[in-house]
């Protein structure tokens, strides 16, 4: 469900490329121009100003935009012009080989996607970066966090609603067996429900394992494993249960106590706005007592903080 507000009028690629041309001459650039024109463009509307701009004055936009833009607003911008499997390819591919490498953006970016979404940013993140994702996972990551996410990038699952309710008893069973019932843990049994199962499975499968035995399996995740493993459990999991509430905590957490984790905030907000931002903005309601816009709109400033509100949209 998107939350962009679609333009009051049609607008036409060719006199964007030429507002946005206007906007970038001369003595600095008019950022105002710029984040009303994109910011409430759809994706199909970003890619065509691309071409018209391109074709009419020899240079990408997106170069022009790095150039002309600054801080948060230009990292927002640069995002928010990618196509979504290009947008997280980016971010994998910063968040794994970067000046900061970001292991909790790049569990968040893999964990959180659809199987046929992970082989779109594989083929995407070879085309342009000339490398396979799985070779960056395997550099920066170890142990059974890194098992988890090989096996969960290279897995093709089942992404529809059916599930198999004696398979689901049974891998609640395994993963009782392999937590909470012995010393230790089998983390190769989580690794394997955790990366073969589809989303409709694992949710299937939480729930029967807390009327079964008493406790949640996030509970027991939580308990039995830690580190980056939890972590990608955890987004595996949750993402099953409810993505758009995954989220509103996630965003939470970025907005929460002194100063503002913006690199979260806007890879949250970019990557969401097409997807299910109407649906985080109810979680965030629910869960937080306060609406999604008025806590973004307490933490940010200026043209970045215009762009980031026309994205999330009015309240629900």
């Amino acid at each position: 469900m998107s939350t962009l507000s679609v333009p009051p009028v049609l607008s036409s690629p060719r006199q964007d490329a030429i507002d946005l041309y206007k906007a970038f001459k001369g003595f600095g650039c008019d950022s105002a121009a710029v984040v009303n024109i994109l910011a409430h463009r759809d994706a199909t509307q970003r890619a065509l100003i691309q071409q018209e701009y391109r074709a009419m004055y020899s240079s990408e936009l997106i170069n022009r935009l790095s150039s002309e833009l600054s801080g948060n607003l230009k990292k927002a911008m640069l995002l928010w012009v990618l196509d979504p499997p290009g947008r997280d390819a980016t971010v994998l591919r910063q968040a794994l080989s970067g000046d900061v490498i970001d292991l909790q953006a790049a569990t968040e970016v893999i964990c959180s996607r659809t199987p046929s979404m992970i082989q779109i940013i594989k083929q995407t993140y070879y085309a342009k970066f000339g490398a396979y994702l799985e070779h960056d996972i395997h550099r920066q990551t170890s142990g059974d966090h890194q098992k988890l996410l090989l096996a969960y990038v290279g897995t093709p699952r089942y992404e529809g609603p059916e599930v198999d309710h004696i398979m689901v008893a049974n891998d609640a069973k395994a993963l009782f067996k392999a937590g909470e019932k012995r010393l230790g843990t089998d983390e190769k049994i989580f690794i394997r429900i955790f990366s073969e199962r589809s989303a409709a499975h694992l949710a299937a499968v939480s729930s029967s394992y807390f009327h079964t035995y008493g406790s949640s399996l996030e509970k027991a995740v939580k308990s039995e494993t830690s580190g980056n493993f939890e972590v990608a459990l955890l987004t595996i999991l949750r993402c099953a249960e409810n993505p758009a509430k995954y989220f509103a905590k996630v965003l939470r957490k970025a907005m929460k106590g002194l100063g503002t984790n913006d690199t979260t905030l806007i890879r949250i907000v970019v990557s969401r706005t097409e997807i299910d931002m109407q649906y985080i903005k109810a979680e965030y309601h629910k869960k937080y007592n306060k609406p999604l816009r008025d806590a973004i709109h307490s933490e940010t400033s200026g043209h970045y903080r215009t762009f980031l509100l026309s994205l999330v949209g009015p309240n629900n």
